[in-house]
C-alpha cells in the first residue's frame, strides 16, 4: 500500500518511530532557509494519485491540498476520502497537551492504513426523507414507543434567528444508526399533538439546544420539560472555545466523519452556478430529496454523541452538578431573555448616527489642516488616508518623528493600534486625532449601522448570548450585537437602550465580586473583615495596608493615588500580575510613574495584611504545577495541560490561568445562578419584568416603573443566596443603578434629547 507524508518542511521527525508501514517523505517548498512557507515558496512534486493515502502534517499541509483551515479538527482522520490529517509533532515541545492528541491521531492513521477502521456512511434505507402526515405518524409511533427514554431531535431552519425566517423540518433519531428528516409540510394538528407527546414522554436530545428549542417553540409553541445538549455536554469535558460543533464532533467521535463533505461541495457549486456569495447562502435552496440524508445524519450523529457523553458525565458529580443546574437551566432562562429582547429607541438610534457620522467628517476635516499632515501630502502627491496603516506609519514616524512604541504587527512592522496611538497621543496631536476618529466610525460603522437594520418591528434587538464560548464559564456573546462589547467610554451605543414608557432600565451590577470569593476560598479572616466592614472596599484596603491615617471616607480626597495602588494590586494578584505589570497599571489610571519597585513593595504589604491570600495563591499555583488542572467552587474544571511545558513563558501563563479561573468563573456563576432564579421568579409571579442581558457582572432588566423596588429585592436576595460560598454576615455587594436608559442619562446629558 503506498502512503505518502507531506510536510511543510523537511523535517528531523524519524517517521519510522510512529508508524510500521513505509512512507515517502515530501515537503511543499525544499528551501529549508525558509521561514514562513508562501504560496510562492511551494515547489512540491507528487503524483498524489500514486497514493492510497496521503498524511498531511500540520495546517500548511492540511490547506493546501484539502482546502481547509483546521488540521486540528481533522486530527488523525479522513479528510476526502484519501487524506489524513495530523498535528505537527513539534508542538508537543512547547505545549505538553498536544501529546496525548499527536499519539491519538498516529494509532487512528495506521489504523486507516490498515484498513482496521473505516469511514462509514449510512444509506437512504437509514436515512431518509419523510413528506407525507401518514408515514410521519407512523415514525413518530415507533420513536414513542421505544424503550429507551431519550429522542435526539434537529431542527432545519431558512434563518439563524427565529423571527427572521421559517422552519423548513425537523430531524429525529431514536435509534442507532437510522434517523429521518420530516418536511414540515408534513406536519398537521395531529402530528403535533403526537409530537407534543412525545416531547413530554421523552427526554429530548438537542445539539445547540438554545437554538432549536428557539424555533421548535416560536413556529409551534412546543414545550420541552425534559432536554439534553450533546454540544453543552462536551463543553463539560473541553472547555475550550470553538471545538464543539456537531461536525467537529462527529469527526472526532464517530464513524462517520465529515458526513457533510459532499452537501458542502453541492453548496459550493451552487454558489458558483448563480452568482451567489457563501455568505449570502441560506438552506431554504437546497431542495429537500438533497437535503434528507445529511439532515437525518445531524440526529443520527447527536443521539451517538449523547450515547457516548452521558456516562462519563454522570460519573463525575461536579462536572454533572454544572451541566444541569449552569448549562442546562442556562439555556432555559437566555432563551427566555433572548426572546425579551434588548429594548432599543430607534428615533436616538438615528440621531447618534447622524451625529456621529457629522462628528466623523468634522474630525476628518480638522486632520488635514494638521501642518504635518500637509507636508506629508505634498510629498507624496496624493490625499493622506487615515485609514492606511502603511501611510499612517509613515507619518508618525518620519514625518513627527515620533519614538515607536516597541510593539511590531506580526510583520514585524511598528504597530499602530489603538494601545499604541493611545501612547504616543501624549507626545502629539495628530496620533491623539486619529484615535478619537477611529473610535467614533467604530461606534457607527460596528453598533449604530448594524442595529439600526437588525430591530425587529417591536424595536428591540434579539442577539445571542453562549455559555460555550470562554474557558472560565463567563457567557460571551455574538451575532447580530455583542452585548459584553458596547462602548465603555462614549454614552451613545447604551443612550440608545431605553426602556419604553411607564418603565425603567435596572442594571445590577456585583461589586469587588471575584475578590470577595478569593477572601472565601482563601479564608482569609482579615480580607474577610474588609467586606464586613462595609465601607468603600479599595478604600478600606488602602488604609489597612499602607496603615493611612483618618478615617475610611477620607482616603479617596486626601489619598487618590494609595487608594489606586491598592485597587491595582488587588486585581493584580486576582490575575497573576507582577510588580511590571501592576506597575505599568497604576502609572496609565494614575498618570504617575509607579516604579516596578514601588509595586513589589506595595504587594509585599497587601500580603503582610493579608497573609492566608498569600498562602492560598501559593498553595493552589502548586496544585496548578503537579497536575495540570483544578476544579472551581461550583464544579466547573479547568484543565491546563500546559502547565507541563518547557517554555516558561507557556507554564507560567497556564498557572495564572488556573488561578483567575477559580475566582472569575465563581463570580460569574453566582450571577448566572442569581438570574436563573430570579427568571423563574418573575414566571411564577407574573411580575412585569424582562431580563434582556447579562454583561459581565451585571445582570439588565426592563422593569415596570411601579415595581421596580420589588424586583431589585428580589433579584438582591437570589443574587445573595448562600451557595455554599458567602461571608457571614456579609453577603457579595449589589448595585442597582435605575434609569431611563443604560448610560444612565449620560446620552441626555451629552446630546441633550
Amino acid at each position: 500500500m503506498a502512503v505518502a507524508i507531506i510536510e511543510t518542511k523537511m523535517s528531523s521527525t524519524n517517521w519510522d518511530r510512529y508508524f510500521d508501514f513505509e512512507v515517502d517523505r515530501y515537503a511543499l517548498c525544499s528551501n529549508s532557509s525558509i521561514k514562513k512557507v508562501l504560496k510562492k515558496d511551494v515547489d512540491i512534486e507528487i503524483d498524489t494519485d500514486a497514493y492510497e493515502w496521503l498524511i498531511l502534517v500540520g495546517s500548511e499541509a492540511f490547506k493546501m491540498y484539502t482546502k481547509k483551515t483546521s488540521v486540528t479538527e481533522f486530527n488523525g482522520k479522513v479528510c476526502d476520502s484519501k487524506f489524513l490529517g495530523l498535528i505537527n509533532p513539534a508542538m508537543i515541545k512547547f505545549k505538553p497537551e498536544a501529546k496525548t492528541e499527536f499519539e491519538r491521531a498516529v494509532e487512528s492513521i495506521s489504523k486507516y492504513v490498515s484498513g482496521e477502521l473505516k469511514q462509514e456512511r449510512l444509506g437512504e434505507d437509514k436515512c431518509y426523507g419523510i413528506t407525507e402526515t401518514s408515514d410521519l405518524m407512523i415514525y413518530l409511533n415507533k420513536a414513542l414507543a421505544d424503550k429507551k427514554d431519550y429522542v435526539a431531535l434537529d431542527s432545519e431552519t431558512s434563518a439563524l434567528y427565529c423571527r427572521d425566517g421559517y422552519m423548513l423540518g425537523f430531524s429525529m433519531s431514536y435509534e442507532a444508526n437510522h434517523g429521518v428528516y420530516v418536511d414540515c409540510e408534513a406536519i398537521d394538528e395531529e402530528a403535533e399533538a403526537l409530537m407534543q407527546k412525545i416531547f413530554d414522554t421523552k427526554r429530548i436530545v438537542f445539539h445547540n439546544s438554545k437554538f432549536d428549542l428557539q424555533w421548535f417553540e416560536y413556529h409551534f409553541n412546543f414545550k420541552f420539560p425534559r432536554f439534553e445538549d450533546t454540544m453543552l455536554m462536551h463543553y463539560m469535558f473541553d472547555e475550550q472555545p470553538g471545538k464543539h460543533g456537531l461536525k467537529q464532533l462527529a469527526i472526532k467521535h464517530t464513524p462517520y466523519g465529515d458526513y457533510e463533505q459532499e452537501l458542502d461541495q453541492w453548496r459550493e457549486s451552487y454558489c458558483k452556478t448563480h452568482g451567489i456569495l457563501k455568505g449570502d447562502f441560506s438552506y431554504d435552496l437546497i431542495p429537500f430529496e438533497v437535503m434528507k440524508t445529511y439532515a437525518a445524519m445531524d440526529a443520527v450523529v447527536t443521539l451517538l454523541l449523547f450515547e457516548k457523553f452521558e456516562a462519563p458525565l454522570k460519573s463525575n458529580d461536579k462536572l454533572y452538578w454544572v451541566y444541569k443546574n449552569l448549562l442546562i437551566e442556562g439555556v432555559r432562562f437566555l432563551k427566555d431573555a433572548e426572546s425579551n429582547g434588548v429594548p432599543f429607541d430607534k428615533t436616538r438610534l438615528e440621531f447618534g448616527q447622524k451625529r456621529m457620522n457629522e462628528d466623523i467628517n468634522k474630525a476628518v476635516a480638522e486632520l488635514y489642516k494638521f501642518p504635518e499632515v500637509k507636508a506629508y501630502e505634498k510629498a507624496k502627491g496624493s490625499d493622506f488616508n487615515p485609514n492606511s496603516t502603511v501611510q499612517l506609519r509613515e507619518l508618525l514616524f518620519d514625518y513627527l518623528n515620533l519614538t515607536p512604541t516597541g510593539k511590531k504587527t506580526g510583520t514585524g512592522a511598528h504597530s499602530t493600534d489603538a494601545e499604541v496611538l493611545g501612547q504616543l497621543a501624549e507626545e502629539h496631536e495628530v496620533p491623539k486625532h486619529i484615535l478619537e476618529i477611529r473610535q467614533k466610525v467604530k461606534i457607527k460603522s460596528t453598533y449604530l449601522d448594524k442595529i439600526i437594520p437588525n430591530l425587529d418591528r417591536d424595536s428591540r434587538l434579539r442577539t445571542n448570548f453562549n455559555l460555550h464560548g470562554t474557558t472560565s464559564g463567563r457567557l460571551s456573546s455574538s451575532g447580530k450585537l455583542n452585548m459584553q462589547q458596547l462602548p465603555r467610554d462614549n454614552p451613545t451605543v447604551k443612550g440608545c437602550i431605553k426602556a419604553k414608557e411607564g418603565y425603567k432600565i435596572v442594571a445590577m451590577d456585583l461589586t469587588t465580586a471575584e475578590v470577595y470569593c478569593a477572601a472565601i476560598l482563601a479564608k482569609d479572616v482579615g480580607l474577610q473583615n474588609v467586606f464586613k466592614s462595609g465601607g468603600n472596599f479599595h478604600s478600606t484596603i488602602a488604609k489597612q495596608v499602607f496603615r493611612l491615617p483618618g478615617e475610611v471616607e477620607d482616603v479617596a480626597e486626601f489619598y487618590p493615588a494609595k487608594r489606586q495602588q491598592a485597587k491595582a494590586v488587588t486585581f493584580g494578584i486576582m490575575y497573576g500580575a507582577g510588580p511590571k505589570k501592576i506597575s505599568e497599571q497604576v502609572t496609565k489610571d494614575s498618570g504617575e510613574y509607579f516604579s516596578p519597585l514601588q509595586a513589589k513593595e506595595v504587594i509585599d504589604d497587601y500580603f503582610e495584611a493579608f497573609p492566608k491570600l498569600k498562602e492560598w495563591l501559593d498553595n493552589t499555583q502548586k496544585f496548578i504545577q503537579a497536575n495540570g488542572y483544578v476544579y472551581s467552587h461550583f464544579g466547573r474544571k479547568r484543565r491546563l495541560p500546559n502547565v507541563f511545558s518547557k517554555d516558561k513563558g507557556i507554564a507560567s501563563h497556564e498557572v495564572r490561568s488556573g488561578v483567575n479561573a477559580l475566582v472569575q468563573s465563581v463570580s460569574s456563576d453566582i450571577n448566572l445562578l442569581g438570574a436563573i432564579d430570579m427568571q423563574k421568579h418573575i414566571i411564577a409571579t407574573g411580575m412585569d419584568a424582562k431580563i434582556f442581558a447579562l454583561v459581565h457582572d451585571s445582570v439588565l432588566a426592563e422593569v415596570k416603573e411601579e415595581i421596580v423596588e420589588e424586583y431589585s429585592a428580589k433579584l438582591k436576595e437570589v443574587i445573595q443566596k448562600d451557595r455554599g460560598l458567602m461571608i457571614p454576615g456579609a453577603p457579595v455587594g449589589c448595585d442597582f443603578d435605575v434609569a431611563e436608559d443604560y448610560s444612565l442619562g449620560k446620552f441626555e446629558k451629552l446630546y441633550g434629547i
